[in-house]
């Protein structure tokens, strides 16, 4: 039972998850966009290596050793990441009732939880070190010599890694964004599915003993009070399946089959209740008598029946036979991303029924409708509480776990841009600044802002190009494996990936522009006069 919510899920009896998988799924996405910030610090700390070159080659003339100064760029490393940890435990309280209204839980912060700490411990270790090792090892590595003689230049070869970092970045970034575009094209693809029936100002009341005895006469008393124009009982409400039965024989049907009908028992005015669309046949009336022994099919159970004309067929229930008198489109009321499953309908006794369900009067506000429902009701179940659920509101229930994933993965998406982007500043901003003296030369020979600006930004463009490249088969793969968690699901279009990698191009134009139009509009007397 400790495993009943997060490993809820069976195939053929094993278990192969739940809601576990999305567990894993954001805590490998926080873990990347932490990676993310590590880069970040890996390329700023790295790019800004000239500036600290002169500071090593001095303490290693007056004698620190190598692992002395890499001791020392993991300290400075440690101490960046617990300013980012206390931070970070300030902007958790504060945000925390916002990501709760997100997460739909209520979550408080564990300062008493000893895991908490331990677990919080190993992740600023683990990120201190990922974070800081590199630049350290690097900047330790420069010859005093060559740094105090004033030749020493950081070669060619040393911004590749940067380059690499930077491709890693924005390829995290961009599946990021590509996988919450797809989130939501599955979410609006399930909502527009049809779902066989009007749920607009339909209601699911529980069925009271005390209503049963008195259905006709309350049926009648809230039309005249205004509240309803129609109403109905079933023992499944219109947004669940409660009822499912097998002993089912047809002619044609496999001696080894079994099957497991969800059987809809119901009244004779659901149909006009909940307004389903009949494709062959008519609906169950009292003017039939014989209509206590028939059955109306949807399109999925005659499929699966394999009759290509159901009307007058004999479907048999145990040992009695039900004459088939109408088709329906399928119903859907179970999950909008699965099939609907072939369904049966027949009018049962009330009571095997335990739902009633009403149909609003649509020429009056909803809550004048419900307070005179509740008025009439009351006079037949005085002392059970009104209690009602909207049909539409149940159905955009089946939606909250995509929906809560699709925001969780904008704020990630969105995050991780932010994060991106700055370490794109950061490295526009010095690439800018190491470019000094050249713009000046390019713009007194003539160089426009144009052309200058184009000059600094194309290295990123490409850079950022070809994570999109890098992205764009990756996200496809893992997308189509989410995907193949759904029966009904959407096709990942190209156009998807196309729009991700604009926007990720888009933004790196904007923030690299940010820089390199100031450095290109310097006054070239500023950075030359002294040459």
């Amino acid at each position: 039972m400790s495993k009943w919510n997060l490993y809820s899920e069976f195939k053929e009896g094993v278990n192969v998850g739940g809601n576990i998988r999305y567990v894993w799924l954001f805590s490998t996405v926080g873990i990347f966009v932490l990676i993310l910030a590590c880069i970040n610090f890996m390329n700023l700390s790295t790019a800004r290596s000239e500036n600290r070159a002169r500071e090593v080659g001095i303490r290693k003339t007056v004698g620190s050793g190598r692992w002395q100064l890499v001791r020392q760029f993991i300290a400075e490393s440690y101490v960046v990441v617990i300013l980012a940890f206390i931070f970070a435990l300030v902007a958790v309280r504060l945000l925390l009732p916002m990501f709760n209204d997100v997460a739909g839980k209520q979550m408080t912060m564990p300062w008493s939880s000893l895991y908490f700490w331990i677990g919080s411990l190993a992740f600023m270790l683990i990120t201190g070190l990922l974070a800081g090792s590199y630049p350290a090892f690097y900047l330790s590595s420069f010859q005093p010599l060559k740094v105090l003689k004033g030749t020493f230049k950081v070669g060619k070869n040393a911004v590749i890694p940067r380059r690499v970092l930077v491709v890693l970045q924005f390829t995290i970034s961009v599946m990021l964004t590509i996988g919450t575009i797809i989130v939501y094209q599955q979410i609006q693809h399930a909502k527009d599915r049809p779902i066989g029936y009007d749920r607009g100002g339909l209601v699911n009341k529980n069925f009271d003993p005390e209503i049963k005895d008195h259905y006709d006469v309350v049926k009648k008393e809230l039309i005249d009070a205004g509240a309803i124009v129609e109403m109905t009982a079933s023992n499944s409400p219109m947004t669940g399946v409660w009822n499912t039965n097998g002993g089912f024989n047809w002619e044609g049907k496999d001696p080894n089959l079994a099957v497991d009908f969800p059987n809809n028992q119901i009244n004779y005015d659901y149909g006009k209740t909940v307004k389903w669309e009949i494709v062959a046949g008519r609906d169950f009336s009292k003017e039939f008598g014989t209509d206590s022994s028939a059955f109306i099919l949807n399109e999925s159970a005659v499929k699966f029946l394999g009759f290509k004309d159901p009307i007058g067929k004999i479907l048999r229930w145990g040992d009695e036979p039900y004459t088939i008198i109408a088709v329906v489109k399928d119903i859907m009321q179970e999950s909008p991303f699965y099939p609907v499953r072939p369904t049966l309908y027949h009018i049962g006794d009330f009571g095997n029924m335990s739902n009633l369900i009403l149909r609003l009067n649509p020429a009056q506000p909803a809550s004048t409708s419900l307070a005179a429902m509740e008025n009439v009701l009351k006079k037949y179940t005085p002392d059970v509480p009104f209690r009602y659920t909207f049909v539409d509101e149940s159905f955009g229930a089946k939606f909250q776990n995509e929906e809560r994933i699709g925001k969780l993965s904008t704020w990630f998406a969105i995050l991780a841009i932010f994060i991106s982007c700055l370490g794109l500043l950061g490295m526009s901003g010095f690439v800018a600044e190491q470019r000094t003296k050249e713009i000046g030369i390019r713009k007194v020979l003539g160089a426009n802002v144009v052309a200058i600006w184009k000059m600094l930004s194309i290295e990123f463009v490409l850079l950022v190009l070809l994570s999109c490249i890098i992205a764009s088969p990756i996200a496809y793969y893992y997308l189509n494996n989410w995907l193949a968690n759904y029966d009904y699901r959407v096709n990942v279009n190209w156009t998807v990936f196309l729009f991700a990698s604009v926007l990720a191009l888009l933004v790196t134009v904007i923030t690299v522009s940010a820089l390199t139009i100031k450095a290109a509009l310097m006054n070239p007397v500023k950075s030359l006069r002294n040459e």
